[in-house]
């Protein structure tokens, strides 16, 4: 009679019992991989000296054995505060067993795998590589004492099928998660939906705050039927537990001392081969210390990027894992299945390198994206002041061109946006305007600076954000100082060729950051594999992503492609007109000014930095070269002699 085999599992040992040969390790580490319970090998703890004797013929006495029964005994105690445990161990003897059970603060169960003498014999005498004589079979079954409180499993079958059996009679094996989420906030929910969607079995963890945070992964759980088979905790410690092995676990929580202090109190209740994901929005030097953090203790670290808001989260996001190539082929089926798809089939999950790789590309689409907001800002604000054109008419004119090149995802919910009205006024004009700044605009325009990549599109979206915090000194401004408007006719093609001039150049310049960063910490990104994970899911994504993805797969300077070039060539009067009339206005157009400085830069064969590099040898003696020997020696000019 087994007695309540299943109960209290959670702090539990299960013994794989019986002489060598009838399948222990076997059993055991197919016990494993279906409960997620780490497995040992109890004949990993004997000492030489018993190993020597057992390679020798010599069979083991109790004075050989107690040692090793007590290595294992002290080993099982402290594994099994943290998780159940399976242990392959011949226990013998009642004497041998009582030894392994004396430990207080854990159930210890039996499984006794038995088999005929002749069964067993043969498989010894088939067995490669083991320090354990065939000769010595002999002497364990004389000595087996069956226990009357153990589960006896017959091995004249499968090692699938005894593991079956093991599990009728443990049910709550069966209930282990395959992957946990720590972090309710609105995408980690999101996220949360979008898994449980894909019929993926969640742990869910959310931190208890007394009268702020409470009960919250439970309420939530409650609330989605989707969520049906999900698990609600408070207690980082159960939470770990209830998953698989090798565990997989997603952070969602706020980037910095949050993230860390979350590593620091997980790093204990992990295994090796576990998989931490770091989800959220973090530096990606950040992520490459946690990495070699976690590389310590055999803990696979993966920090990627998730782009596509709650909506994305939920259906589909676009997502930029990086780190542990091994850590990452442990998670990527989770990631297949809840990633977007585009229009040719392809999931928007890409591995992208190693490292930081995947927080930093994160970080750079965002850079781009407060771009091609602050772009969309100034054009409707162009329309506004230069045209007088009111929201409704904007819209109606912008509306034709979801069905164009210039489609993207963020012109169609502006769109969305100036049609929407609150109290007989539209909303988005009582909107406050001043655009908030969550850090990754910022660690962009300091990298690109960092490794001497020019990103000035980028850099304008983030110092127009910066100027909008100014807002009550703006009004105060505003009220004192002259601001000429004039009306002026718009060409609604013009000003979108313009628009659409600036934005290749904007994600020319995030692409040229990536490929510079990536070759210079050997991350080797596919650039064009990169653009075909924006091309969904994202918020960036548009018919311009799309069509990069294969005009970067051809060179991965985008602005000189031929079909980019004739782009600038038919679009730069419509651009230089905008600017012109937005002077005029006095309107500030920060992201179209950069990015008509950056072209006209790029494509000036002779510039007035020699003047520069004259000013710095004059004062500084820090030499130039010569335009005839660009690669050439460096010269040095007394300016002053006559």
């Amino acid at each position: 009679m087994l007695d309540c085999l299943g109960c209290n599992l959670l702090n539990t040992i299960i013994y794989i019992m019986g002489v060598s040969g009838c399948g222990k390790t076997t059993i055991g580490n197919l016990l494993s991989k279906q409960t997620g319970y780490p497995f040992f090998d109890g004949d990993q703890f004997h000492p030489s000296v018993n190993i020597e004797k057992m390679a020798a013929g010599i069979p083991l006495n109790d004075e050989d054995r107690i040692p090793w029964l007590n290595s294992i005994k002290d080993f099982a105690e402290k594994k099994v505060l943290k998780n159940s445990i399976i242990i392959a161990c011949s226990a013998l003897k009642q004497t041998y067993r009582d030894i392994l059970t004396n430990i207080p603060k854990a159930n210890c169960r039996f499984i006794l795998l038995h088999g005929e003498a002749a069964v067993l014999h043969q498989r010894l005498q088939n067995r490669v590589g083991h320090f354990m004589q065939a000769n010595l079979l002999e002497s364990q079954l004389n000595i087996l004492e069956t226990p009357t409180n153990a589960l006896v499993i017959p091995i004249d079958q499968t090692p699938t099928k005894i593991v079956a059996q093991i599990i009728e009679k443990l049910p709550i094996t069966l209930s282990m998660q395959e992957f946990g989420l720590i972090g309710l906030g609105v995408m980690g929910k999101s996220l949360s939906r979008n898994f449980a969607n894909k019929g993926i079995k969640l742990s869910l963890y959310n931190r208890f705050v007394k009268n702020k945070e409470e009960k919250v992964a439970e309420l939530f759980i409650t609330e989605f039927p989707e969520l049906s088979d999900a698990k609600a905790f408070e207690d980082l410690v159960a939470f770990v537990q209830s998953l698989s092995l090798p565990r997989k676990i997603m952070l969602m929580v706020h980037a910095g001392e949050a993230t860390d202090d979350l590593i620091h109190q997980l790093i204990p209740l992990l295994d090796k081969g576990d998989v931490l994901i770091d989800g959220g929005n973090a530096y990606y030097l950040d992520t490459e210390k946690r990495i070699n953090l976690l590389k310590k203790w055999g803990i696979h670290f993966i920090g990627s990027g998730v782009s596509g808001g709650e909506e994305g989260a939920l259906k589909g996001p676009s997502i930029m894992p990086g780190g542990s190539i091994e850590g990452y082929q442990l998670i990527q089926p989770f990631f297949e299945k809840i990633a977007a798809t585009n229009n040719k089939g392809i999931k928007c999950c890409n591995y992208i390198g190693a490292g930081g790789a995947g927080h930093f590309v994160k970080m750079v689409h965002n850079g781009i994206e407060y771009a091609e907001m602050q772009l969309l800002a100034e054009l409707v604000q162009f329309l506004k002041i230069t045209g007088g054109f009111t929201n409704d008419l904007i819209a109606l004119l912008l509306q034709p061109f979801l069905q164009t090149e210039k489609t993207s995802y963020l012109l169609e919910i502006t769109i969305q946006i100036l049609q929407k009205k609150w109290k007989e006024a539209y909303l988005v004009d009582q909107i406050l305007d001043n655009a908030g700044n969550k850090g990754t605009g910022s660690w962009t325009t300091i990298e690109a600076a960092k490794w001497g990549i020019p990103i000035p599109t980028l850099t304008a979206a983030l110092n127009a954000r910066f100027m909008s915090s100014m807002w009550e000194e703006r009004r105060q401004a505003a009220a004192a100082l002259l601001t000429s408007n004039q009306k002026q006719p718009v060409d609604i093609d013009s000003v979108m060729a313009a628009y659409q001039l600036c934005r290749i150049i904007n994600h020319h310049q995030g692409f040229q950051l990536i490929e510079t960063v990536s070759k210079q910490q050997g991350w080797n990104i596919n650039l064009s594999e990169l653009a075909q994970t924006w091309t969904a899911g994202c918020i960036i994504r548009s018919k311009l992503m799309e069509e990069i993805v294969s005009l970067i797969g051809q060179s991965n300077n985008l602005l000189m492609h031929p079909i980019i070039v004739q782009n600038f060539n038919q679009s730069v009067d419509s651009l230089k007109q905008m600017l012109a009339a937005a002077l005029s206005n006095e309107l500030p157009m920060d992201c179209f000014s950069a990015s008509a400085q950056y072209l006209f830069g790029y494509k000036q064969a002779s510039s007035g930095a020699s003047l520069i590099q004259a000013q710095r040898d004059f004062f500084g003696a820090h030499t130039y070269q010569l335009k005839e020997d660009p690669k050439g020696p460096f010269y040095h000019t007394n300016w002053q002699s006559a």
